[in-house]
């Protein structure tokens, strides 16, 4: 890092807050952190609906592009296939998706938003959007998009690492 006074600005900005905490100086601890701060927004926007952050996924994702698998499902958003099996229940029992065996192979459940589950997802849009809103309004204005950009950045130079690899396009 070159010794602008900008670059100054902000290692002094860093240097402080890592004396205030060890803690700062680890990207996986704040990552962790910001996760759980953002699913506390996103739980007191949504209560109303008592939609989990992770069936939001599903359901958006269900929403963007339509029927498919529940394989395809759990790439769409990055989570074991384990976990996507456990939570379709759920949303089913609450008549939000449908699923069905596939007629091409018996052995694959294709899942599919209901009328109700396009519904709750239209009327969970603003709240959600509250919710990724509130998660990073504390940056300035100015660097919002370069945040969204670098973790962007991150998630695509490391997806491949992960037990759940989110499918990229």
């Amino acid at each position: 890092m070159t010794d602008t006074p900008q670059n100054k600005t902000i290692q002094a900005e860093l240097q402080a807050a890592q004396e205030r905490s060890m803690l700062f100086a680890r990207p996986g601890f704040l990552i962790r952190r910001l996760h759980q701060i953002h699913s506390g927004l996103f739980t007191e926007e949504t209560k109303a609906f008592n939609i989990t952050p992770v069936q939001y996924s599903l359901l958006t994702a269900l929403a963007e592009h339509g029927e498919m698998d529940q394989n395809t499902l759990a790439m769409e958003i990055g989570l074991e296939r384990t976990t996507v099996a456990e939570v379709l229940p759920r949303l089913e029992s609450r008549e939000f998706i449908e699923r069905n065996q596939s007629a091409q192979d018996r052995r694959v459940k294709l899942v599919k938003l209901s009328r109700k589950g396009k519904a709750m997802v239209r009327r969970m849009e603003e709240a959600a959007q509250r919710a990724h809103d509130r998660t990073i309004e504390h940056l300035p204005a100015a660097e919002r998009q370069l945040f969204m950009l670098q973790l962007i950045r991150l998630v695509e130079a490391n997806n491949h690492k992960s037990v759940a690899p989110l499918r990229l396009r």
